[in-house]
Parts: C-alpha cells; sequence; structure tokens
C-alpha cells in the first residue's frame, strides 16, 4: 500500500521509430509516455510498466495497420509521379489531476495521413494509495445511476451548445450517446469529472474528441477527496 503518496511527479519518456520501403521513409511514428520519478517502488514500476507496454503496442499497431497502408500509397504516388504522401503517428499525454492520492490523465494517439487524421483518447485514473487505476464508479455514490447521469450530462450539455449556436453534432447524436458509451473513457480534472466519446461517434470530424465535465458538486458525484 501507498497511503503517503498524495501525488506523482514523472517525466516524459520518449521515443521514435521509421519504417523504410524501396530506400525511402513511408512512416514516422513517435511516443511520448509518462515516467515516474523516481522509478522505483511498487506503484512506481507499475505505472513505468504500464505505460512503457503501451507504447510498444502503439509502435506495433503502427507496424502492423499503418505500415502496409503507407508503403501502398507510397508505391501508388511514385507509379503515377504523385506527389509522396505525407504518413506520421503520434503518442502524447496530458495529466489532468494529480493531487489527494489520485493521478489522472489521458493519452491520445494522432494517425495522420493523405485521408486526413484520426484522433484516439484513452484515459486513465489512479488511486496511488492502492497503487492501480480505479473505475468511474468509485466517483459514484451507488451501482446504478453512473450511465444514467453520465447519458443526461452529456444530452443536456450538447441541447444547451445547439441552443447557443455552438459546435457541430451528427444528426443521430442521440442514439451515438447510447451506442457508443464506455465507462472507461473518463479522467478527473480540477473543475470535474471529464468523459469523452470516440471522434466521429457523436461529432463530425472537425470537432475531434467531445468531451463533457459533469461538476464534483452534482450528485451523484463525489469530488476525489471523498471517493
Amino acid at each position: 500500500m501507498n497511503k503517503e503518496l498524495t501525488y506523482l511527479e514523472t517525466e516524459p519518456l520518449t521515443a521514435e521509430r521509421e519504417w523504410v520501403s524501396d530506400g525511402m521513409v513511408v512512416l514516422h511514428a513517435s511516443v511520448r509516455v509518462p515516467r515516474p520519478v523516481p522509478s522505483t517502488g511498487g506503484v512506481f514500476r507499475r505505472v513505468r510498466r504500464y505505460y512503457h507496454l503501451q507504447s510498444q503496442a502503439f509502435f506495433r499497431y503502427c507496424q502492423r495497420e499503418l505500415l502496409p497502408q503507407a508503403a501502398a500509397e507510397y508505391a501508388a504516388a511514385l507509379a503515377c509521379s504523385r506527389p509522396l504522401p505525407d504518413f506520421h503517428a503520434e503518442l502524447d499525454y496530458h495529466v489532468t489531476y494529480n493531487e489527494g492520492g489520485f493521478w489522472s490523465l489521458y493519452t491520445q494517439s494522432r494517425e495522420t495521413g493523405p485521408g486526413g487524421t484520426l484522433l484516439v483518447r484513452r484515459g486513465d485514473t489512479w488511486d496511488l494509495g492502492a497503487g492501480y487505476p480505479v473505475p468511474a464508479a468509485k466517483f459514484f455514490s451507488g451501482a446504478g445511476p453512473l450511465r444514467k447521469a453520465l447519458l443526461s450530462a452529456a444530452e443536456t450539455e450538447i441541447q444547451r451548445r445547439q441552443a447557443a449556436g455552438a459546435g457541430l453534432w451528427r444528426e443521430d447524436w442521440r442514439r451515438g450517446l447510447r451506442r457508443f458509451y464506455n465507462p472507461d473513457n473518463y479522467y478527473l480534472t480540477e473543475d470535474g469529472f471529464a468523459f469523452f466519446y470516440p471522434m466521429l461517434s457523436i461529432a463530425p470530424a472537425s470537432a475531434g474528441i467531445p468531451v463533457f465535465t459533469l461538476p464534483y458538486r452534482k450528485e451523484p458525484l463525489r469530488a476525489p477527496e471523498n471517493a
């Protein structure tokens, strides 16, 4: 147990890879993930290993999924004397909360190619006392109201933005709220519990990752210090 650990100090760990086809770089990928300082001790080792494995998985994904696409696009461009495409991918992170024994952040990948840009976000919240990530339900009173509370908050916020003429949404956004709801897609912020939806699920690509924030004062949400 690490009951005395109230915050986590980290530094970025970076790495890059390039893939070559016919003597030309067709895909470049980079990662930037958190590394605890110091790096010894139970929770420190788990966090370090967790994000090290995530970075390795990202590079494997790039090689397995993105490299064949990039190589094919380069070959087609050379055959037709078209401008060479620019394929690159990156994985980065942003710490959003780090106090009271909870460390929260999101990692986000960005894939860029001729077809545009794709963002994929993942949220993680660690209980530093226990030394493991915790589910969203930890911050809500009772097991039942979590899904209902978050769907209601997202719908209310979308309606508010629509009334203010802010934001673009898919016509079937209500269906998307239910279909793409994932209780793991959350992180803590100073202002409240932030939960998000995948890119393109309820809004067009120009909107990026749709994020909604439920203030800590709002029931049935509990503030991190009371979780």
